[in-house]
């Protein structure tokens, strides 16, 4: 039997997280990693401040009826941002419901970002225009949908990558196995990022997985797999980066933390305590870039300011798209059901504007 050329890359994840910053924000001298350049670190810091601003407006929203649902990222910013700037324009992002910051990050307007959780019928944004699939509200069935997009294009000669968001849950799921496996068989240019926040809903990890993290299940699979300090911009920038252009199937697991409730329509204090929060809001990702930023004189109080009101106005801008009333056509009712309208739906759809009229 031939035996499978095993990839260069280690298989076996580190057994503490790579990082770049400490939580203090002082740098860490002996990683493996390299530092962004000073002019993404900056842009970095300044998509996560408007991300953060999104998240808030969006969650605010939602109180306020404008949303059916909201899944908050707060304190995974650093995750979504990291991993959506590292992209190059050519690649493709597979987010799921939680990934609001990184469809906005990657220029998708609010409106359509939100479009799914408003309860809107249709996606709210053109995918190929962004390239961003639509977002997957079943758990980890982008997944595969990733690895059949990367497997296509590596095929056709394509210098493209996929980047798949999950969280810690979906790892639980079949179509995750399914996924890893024919990724690491067709050595497709997938990138897994698991946003490990610590809970599925309310099921703690320990209650998830035995493995010793999540990154370590890429072994099994003959995938690449790293461990990541997913409060660490710099870090999750700097793997995924490095990923994408590796030109094969890579599992990153980002350490991080779900601040909020699962949704608005769940109550976290049934089984988190608010001492733990707390210490994680300690490891905040914002507060860290930009202690890094201010002690190397790329981020003075000017630059602060500015880049608040920036998030200010992104905010008002949210408000404004969300606030506007949408006049429904009830004829939409019939609209992309079928490619040739069936006798029965004719008539009902023929009914309905006699009504109407």
């Amino acid at each position: 039997m031939t035996r499978t050329h095993v990839p260069e890359r280690s298989l076996v994840p580190t057994d503490e997280p790579l990082a770049l910053l400490r939580k203090d924000g002082s740098r860490v001298e002996d990683s493996p990693l390299a530092m962004p350049d000073d002019d993404v670190l900056v842009e970095l810091h300044r998509r996560m401040v408007i991300g953060r601003r999104f998240d808030t407006q969006a969650t605010a929203l939602t109180k306020q009826g404008r949303l059916a649902v909201y899944p908050s990222s707060r304190g995974q910013e650093a995750c979504e941002v990291g991993a959506v700037l590292a992209l190059r324009e050519r690649d493709w992002l597979f987010p799921t419901y939680r990934d609001s910051v990184a469809l906005v990050t990657r220029g998708v307007t609010p409106a359509g970002t939100l479009t799914l959780l408003q309860g809107g019928w249709h996606l709210g944004y053109d995918p190929y225009e962004h390239r961003v699939g639509p977002q997957c509200t079943p758990l980890a069935t982008n997944t595969l949908h990733a690895v059949g997009f990367a497997q296509a294009a590596k095929v056709k000669g394509e210098d493209t990558a996929a980047l798949v968001l999950l969280g810690d849950g979906a790892t639980s799921e079949g179509d995750t196995h399914e996924a890893l496996n024919f990724a690491g068989v067709w050595k497709a240019p997938v990138v897994f990022l698991v946003q490990n926040n610590g809970y599925a809903i309310s099921v703690p990890m320990a209650k998830q997985s035995a493995a010793p993290s999540l990154a370590a299940k890429g072994v099994g699979y003959g995938v690449p797999s790293v461990l990541v300090d997913g409060n660490d911009v710099a870090a999750v920038y700097a793997v995924v980066r490095d990923a994408l252009r590796s030109g094969g199937p890579t599992l990153i697991e980002a350490l991080t933390y779900r601040i909020e409730a699962h949704t608005n329509a769940d109550d976290a204090s049934r089984y988190r305590t608010s001492d733990e929060v707390a210490a994680w809001l300690d490891r905040d990702p914002v507060d860290r870039i930009e202690a890094y930023l201010t002690g190397r004189g790329l981020l003075d109080q000017a630059r602060r300011a500015a880049v608040a009101e920036e998030a200010e106005d992104f905010a008002a801008g949210v408000r404004a798209a969300l606030n506007a009333d949408v006049e429904p056509d009830p004829a939409e009712l019939f609209a992309n059901v079928y490619a040739d309208m069936p006798v029965h739906l004719r008539e009902q759809a023929a009914m309905l504007r006699e009504e109407l009229a």
